[in-house]
């Protein structure tokens, strides 16, 4: 199993719109083969002390694949394609984190 975590931040005030653009995306990634898991999250609200945050511009996509190659398929989807078309002008940085399971 491969992990993901994708740090997007966007546009200052655009992460609402961007979100939308991600939450209609969904349900094609969740069909592709080898996807386990798919799903945004932002920064917890009234958290304790201890708490990083990302920010009011950014959320965290937090992904599972059944293998690397399920990923890279990911990566080449036509729905990727057209979700990178029309967000592009939205984004300001992303780093994507790819981690295996210890």
């Amino acid at each position: 199993m491969i992990h993901v975590l994708a740090v997007i931040t966007a546009k200052p005030g655009q992460r609402e719109n961007l979100l939308e653009h991600f939450r209609a995306n969904v349900a094609d990634v969740l069909a592709e083969d080898g996807c386990i898991a798919y799903g945004a999250a932002v920064d917890a609200e009234s958290g304790p002390a201890f708490q990083s945050t990302y920010g009011p511009d950014s959320f965290v996509v937090v992904e599972q694949w059944a293998s690397m190659e399920a990923l890279k398929a990911h990566a080449l989807a036509p729905h990727m394609a057209r979700y990178a078309a029309k967000t592009k002008d939205l984004v300001a940085t992303r780093q994507i984190y790819i981690l295996n399971p210890v």
